[in-house]
């Protein structure tokens, strides 16, 4: 059975639909408003429509992240990106809490040994996020895991679900820390952010436990907990060369 094409663009309810999650006061007067201002550029449809590809929903996200969680105002919002625009400061980004810092688009394919196409289809499929011109330590994580999934012939089409389902979780830790984040004080961010993560690795356990639980159903005899599973490595060349691994060009083709 063949795949569905990728979706290249989107909509602006669909570009709405995927940040509400992480950013509830998100509207449409409020894109267009920023499109207004010039902080993003959206294509146009035959029919004059707004079409949105990754990239502007990437950008979308930065420029709604900065104005929520730095309190920056849109004039220095907009010069951050243009300086961005104008070279390439990935050593000028900061590390991630485990010293890592975010990859440009060539070092996340050369770190996940995947190439430009598969990258792409990963994007469109919302599985892989870059953050401006950018990929945080997050995007290497999920595209190594997709490989390794793709070995057992999981394709890239096979995980909409997997995101929807992120979504889902996002926003209702969102939910969570609604009330925190209101108040307005000292601190509040802080602590919304421990308990979001609290919440995180309890939806985490849980959803593993369900799992285990649902495998065990199904009459599959699992070798330990599903937390204790190892990390995904980077694929090596041999790893192509494996028949069970349908490899980013047969994802692309359906096979």
């Amino acid at each position: 059975m063949s795949a569905q094409p990728a979706r290249a663009n989107f909509g602006i309810g669909e570009v709405l639909a995927q940040l509400r999650g992480e950013f509830p006061d998100v509207s449409v007067s409020k894109i267009r408003f920023l499109e207004s201002e010039g902080l993003i550029q959206p294509a146009r449809s035959p029919s004059n429509y707004r079409r949105f590809g990754p990239a502007d929903v990437a950008r979308l996200r930065y420029i709604l992240t900065a104005q929520r969680d730095e309190y920056l105002p849109l004039r220095v919002i907009k010069d951050r990106l243009a300086a961005a625009a104008d070279g390439d400061d990935d050593e000028d980004r900061p590390p991630d809490r485990a010293g890592r810092r975010p990859l440009s688009r060539r070092e996340l394919l050369d770190a996940a040994g995947i190439d430009d196409g598969y990258l792409t289809e990963l994007e469109d499929f919302g599985l892989v996020r870059p953050s401006g011109r950018h990929y945080g330590p997050e995007a290497l994580d999920a595209a190594l895991i997709i490989v390794a999934l793709g070995r057992y012939g999981v394709q890239a089409r096979h995980l909409r679900a997997v995101r929807a389902a992120v979504e889902r979780e996002s926003s209702l830790i969102g939910q969570v820390v609604a009330p925190t984040l209101r108040q307005r004080s000292p601190g509040s961010r802080d602590r919304a952010g421990q308990t979001a993560g609290e919440v995180a690795a309890l939806s985490l356990q849980l959803h593993a436990a369900l799992l285990s639980s649902a495998l065990a159903d199904a009459g599959f005899a699992l070798p330990g907990p599903l937390a204790s599973a190892p990390a995904p490595a980077s694929p090596s060349s041999a790893d192509y060369g494996d028949p069970g691994f349908a490899g980013p060009a047969a994802a692309r083709s359906g096979a």
